[in-house]
């Protein structure tokens, strides 16, 4: 049997059946459970548990303490900061089975999900979207939004580089990498 090209830890576990892509790293004490599919050069940090109906694309960073649960999918280059919480049933009880409800949540391309924040399930948080640490996302958030507080409040628009956009009336020109930006509607879109 060929040897993986992908690392896992000692203290890991990546049941049979899961799909691990190339030079995905797993770290200490974490899980991958059978059907589970990620990327290549996902980076998984400790004590992290991937369920077997998860999907993380290539070049996500998902950092320690989280479990990426059944029915949630991260597309490519998605940032998970230390133990923020995903949920999959919406009205959960110890006491009666709601696997039959669980809600997809989708988290698109090059999004932000900040320390300890949590995604309540069947959201879809837009491409480059950036959740601050600690904020509680209870609906859909737009490409490029700034979520912070509880519940999540949306508090301005950021570069796809993560640097926050101060719009002059319907455009903004990023400070740090000099990405161009407009605003129709309420739609951030990139210029070009």
């Amino acid at each position: 049997m060929a040897e993986p090209d992908y690392f896992v830890h000692e203290s890991s576990y990546v049941d049979e059946g899961a799909h691990v892509g190339k030079g995905t790293r797993i770290w200490h004490f974490s899980h991958v459970l059978p059907g589970a599919v990620i990327g290549e050069n996902v980076s998984i940090g400790q004590n992290v548990n991937v369920g077997s109906k998860a999907k993380i694309g290539s070049g996500c960073k998902i950092q320690n303490n989280i479990s990426i649960y059944d029915e949630v999918e991260l597309e490519d280059d998605v940032f998970c900061g230390p133990s923020m919480v995903f949920t999959n049933v919406y009205n959960p009880r110890a006491f009666i089975s709601r696997k039959h409800e669980y809600r997809k949540t989708l988290v698109r391309r090059g999004a932000t999900l900040g320390a300890n924040s949590t995604i309540v399930c069947g959201t879809t948080i837009g491409r480059y979207a950036f959740i601050g640490a600690g904020a509680v996302v209870n609906k859909d958030v737009p490409d490029f939004a700034l979520i912070v507080g509880v519940p999540g409040r949306q508090k301005g628009w950021m570069c796809k580089c993560g640097v926050k956009l101060d719009f002059d009336g319907n455009t903004a020109t990023c400070e740090a990498c000099g990405a161009r930006y407009g605003l129709d509607k309420g739609v951030c879109r990139e210029a070009e």
